[in-house]
C-alpha cells in the first residue's frame, strides 16, 4: 500500500495523468465532431461512383469502350477530369447524336446529380479538371473591364465580340455563348472542346477567367443603342448589310423610273400620227 501512494506522489505522475486526460478528451472530440463527417464523407464518394459507373455502363460504354479507354469511334476519357465531363453532357453534346460530326447544344436527359455522378467515375479514372465551385464563377469581385479586354483578346476572333458565334474553317463554327451558364464557360476554357484551344490556368488565370465569365453574362443584358441588335454580329458587319440594303433600295428605285420613262416615251410616240 505504501509503495502505490509512493508512485502517486512520483513528479511525474501528475503530468502523466495531465497528458492521458488530454489524449482521452481529443480522442472523443475528434470522434464527435468530425470522424463521423470523415468517414460518411468517402463512403459518399464511392456510392456516387458507384451510380457514375453504372450509368457510364449504360449511357457511355458503347463509344468509349467499358473502362472508358476509348475505341475507334471515341476517345479515350482517362485523365479527361470532371470539368470536360459536365460540359459535354449539360450541353448535351453528349451522348453524341451523330458519330463523326460536331457536336452542337441539345437538351440533355440526364439530371444534374446523374451527370456529377458519371463526371466523378471519370475523375476516378485519372485525375483532370475538376468541376469549378460556385465562388470561381461568380460574379462577385470580377472585372467587367478587364474582362472584355480578355475576351477580345483570346475570345471574340471566334466566338465575336459579343459571344454571338461564328464560322470557323474546315466547315466548323464556334457556339454562341448566349445560352451558356457561367459554369460551363469556365469549364470550355479548361477543357478546350472541339476546336476550341485549351486555356489553363497558367495561360489565364482563374481570377481572369471569372473575369471573362462576368463580361459575357453582363453583354446579354446591355441594351442596343443602335437599334436592331442584327445578332450582336458587329459593327462590321451591320454597316455593310445597311449599305447593301441601301444600295438595293436605290437600284430599285432607278429601275423604276426608267421603267415609268420607258413607257412614257412609249406612249408618246404612238399618239404621233
Amino acid at each position: 500500500m505504501s509503495s502505490i501512494i509512493a508512485r502517486r506522489r512520483h513528479p511525474a505522475a501528475g503530468y502523466a495523468a495531465v497528458a492521458g486526460g488530454l489524449v482521452a478528451f481529443g480522442v472523443l472530440y475528434g470522434t464527435l465532431s468530425g470522424g463521423g463527417a470523415s468517414a460518411a464523407a468517402p463512403a459518399q464518394a464511392q456510392t456516387q461512383t458507384a451510380q457514375g459507373h453504372s450509368l457510364f455502363i449504360a449511357s457511355c460504354s458503347s463509344c468509349h469502350g467499358i473502362d472508358a479507354q476509348g475505341t475507334s469511334v471515341a476517345p479515350s476519357l482517362v485523365g479527361a477530369g470532371a470539368a470536360a465531363v459536365d460540359f459535354q453532357m449539360s450541353t448535351g453534346r453528349m451522348p453524341a447524336k451523330e458519330l463523326g460530326a460536331e457536336n452542337g447544344r441539345k437538351p440533355t436527359t440526364f439530371t444534374q446529380d446523374e451527370i456529377h455522378a458519371i463526371a466523378g467515375y471519370i475523375s476516378s479514372l485519372g485525375g483532370g479538371p475538376a468541376i469549378p465551385g460556385p465562388e470561381q464563377v461568380s460574379a462577385n469581385g470580377a472585372n467587367t473591364a478587364l474582362g472584355s479586354e480578355l475576351f477580345s483578346t483570346n475570345c471574340a476572333q471566334c466566338h465575336g465580340f459579343a459571344g454571338a458565334g461564328g464560322a470557323l474553317t474546315y466547315g466548323k463554327s464556334a457556339p454562341s455563348l448566349n445560352a451558356s451558364t457561367p459554369t460551363q464557360i469556365y469549364e470550355a476554357m479548361l477543357t478546350g472542346p472541339e476546336a476550341m484551344p485549351v486555356f489553363g490556368d497558367g495561360t489565364i488565370t482563374p481570377a481572369e477567367k471569372k473575369d471573362i465569365i462576368a463580361y459575357i453574362t453582363a453583354t446579354r443584358s446591355e441594351a442596343n443603342p443602335g437599334g436592331f441588335s442584327l445578332g450582336r454580329t458587329g459593327t462590321t458587319t451591320e454597316g455593310l448589310l445597311g449599305w447593301i440594303g441601301g444600295l438595293g433600295f436605290l437600284v430599285l428605285i432607278a429601275m423604276w423610273l426608267t421603267a415609268k420613262r420607258r413607257d412614257h416615251v412609249k406612249g408618246e410616240s404612238e399618239q404621233q400620227p
